[in-house]
């Protein structure tokens, strides 16, 4: 006991200088104070203060080429143990099943990369003291030593809230796809493997790594690598068909919040009303990619007028399910590539700096594409299910609804239907929508 006792001593010593560090440095000081600003917090209490600053260095990037605060704390050569330090970029924020309460921790297990730990906690467990087995925690794990730690949970959700943990999850997944493999070797093998056989199907399909479609039959050359009986089902030349007019345009059905977040996102490409291209790429190494606008891009490059052609370009760089592959796989088949970028941005990029600028997270580690990870994913399978749940009885409400009076029905009364909620939380919307 006073081994781990001495451990997260020291673990907390070297939190508390990471602390010192953002409120001292030149690079972050003034910047902490903006990220604090942002936050509502115009003067914060230290306890705030310490409460913010977690988030603030684990995920606040600074500079060019960007790093995390916390790797600039590593550089800095300040702390007091190189080895704790560095673990700090070992650390994953995820969502995680409560499993069991230990003495001085938590059995959890990560919705994300479907992997059990067992997590020593750095502060007393009386902290925890409403957690309970079954719930959900939104939490922040570090590995030093082969043990893994605790810094601090940020939310909790009871376990009758599964659907929107599930909902947190795939987010976190198609953000940061890397949180799915790289903590578990047998995914990332999985994954892989995986990726070998999808592509070598993808060029026997298609005689190509590369096919140009619209966003009518996106969806359907994804199915067709999982289900090679689709392949009847596609009009080929259909697909291939080059649309009247290539344009760049924001995506209204993309810019959605979290409580739809699942359903336009299953929902898939052909369920967007306006007609747009999609290159459908298969990466041997990083998997499937389907990008919009891919097409549009390129004709830039052949000296195509497009509009907005700085908001195409800007949706490449900026757009993290974009990868440097894929940047690097334009850039080789049109030589003016930075030229043409550096004429519009106004900027004087190399191809490697604007990578760098663009693209760190990529430099960093392998990140395979969203789609090929999603194929491997529990909680992404648990929620097309939930979907079709959710419509079936939305179907059979509907019928329902059909032989139900809901004449002279206040606003507060129970719903007829029989949900056991009142009327303006239940049918009320649905009959009047």
């Amino acid at each position: 006991m006073t081994v781990v006792i001495d451990k997260i001593n020291a673990i907390n010593g070297v939190i508390k200088e990471l602390f010192e560090f953002v409120q001292t440095n030149e690079q972050t000081k003034e910047d902490f104070k903006e990220y604090l600003a942002t936050m509502g917090v115009k003067e914060p209490t230290p306890s705030q203060m310490e409460k913010l600053f977690i988030p603030y260095a684990f995920e606040r990037n600074l500079g060019e080429p960007a790093k995390s605060v916390a790797e600039l704390f590593v550089e800095s050569n300040t702390a007091s143990s190189e080895d704790i330090a560095k673990s700090f970029l070992t650390a994953q924020y995820s969502i995680f099943r409560v499993e069991k309460i230990l003495k001085n921790g938590f059995s959890l297990f990560n919705l994300v990369n479907e992997k059990e730990y067992t997590v020593l906690s750095l502060t007393k467990m009386t902290s925890f003291r409403g957690v309970i087995p079954g719930e959900f925690i939104v939490a922040r794990i570090f590995k030093l030593n082969e043990e893994y730690f605790l810094i601090g949970i940020d939310n909790m959700l009871p376990s009758n809230r599964l659907k929107d943990a599930i909902r947190y999850a795939i987010i976190k997944i198609i953000q940061a796809p890397w949180l799915v493999y790289e903590d578990n070797p047998a995914k990332d093998k999985e994954i892989a493997d995986d990726i070998k056989t999808m592509h070598k199907k993808f060029l026997d399909i298609f005689g190509t790594d590369e096919f140009i479609t619209t966003n009518r039959f996106a969806d359907t050359i994804i199915g067709v690598l999982n289900d090679e009986d689709e392949l009847k089902n596609l009009d080929m030349e259909a697909a291939k068909k080059p649309l009247e007019e290539y344009k760049y345009f924001t995506i209204r059905e993309l810019n959605n919040g979290f409580n739809n977040f699942l359903e336009k996102s299953i929902g898939g490409f052909s369920s967007h009303l306006e007609l747009y291209d999609v290159g459908i790429i298969s990466d041997e190494e990083l998997g499937l990619y389907s990008i919009p606008f891919y097409r549009t891009f390129c004709l830039i490059f052949e000296g195509e007028k497009i509009n907005d052609e700085k908001g195409c370009i800007e949706y490449f760089l900026k757009n993290d399910a974009i990868s440097d592959k894929i940047l690097r796989r334009i850039a080789n088949k049109y030589p003016n590539f930075t030229d043409k970028i550096n004429e519009v941005l106004g900027t004087d990029y190399t191809l490697d700096t604007l990578i760098e600028t663009y693209k760190p997270e990529f430099l960093k580690r392998k990140i395979y594409s969203s789609t090929s990870v999603l194929f491997h994913s529990i909680v992404f399978s648990a929620s097309i299910n939930m979907l079709d749940e959710q419509e079936n009885d939305e179907q059979q409400l509907s019928e329902t609804q059909k032989n139900i009076s809901y004449k002279n029905v206040g606003r507060n009364d129970p719903c007829p239907c029989g949900s056991g909620k009142k009327f303006k939380n239940c049918c009320m919307n649905k009959i009047q929508g």
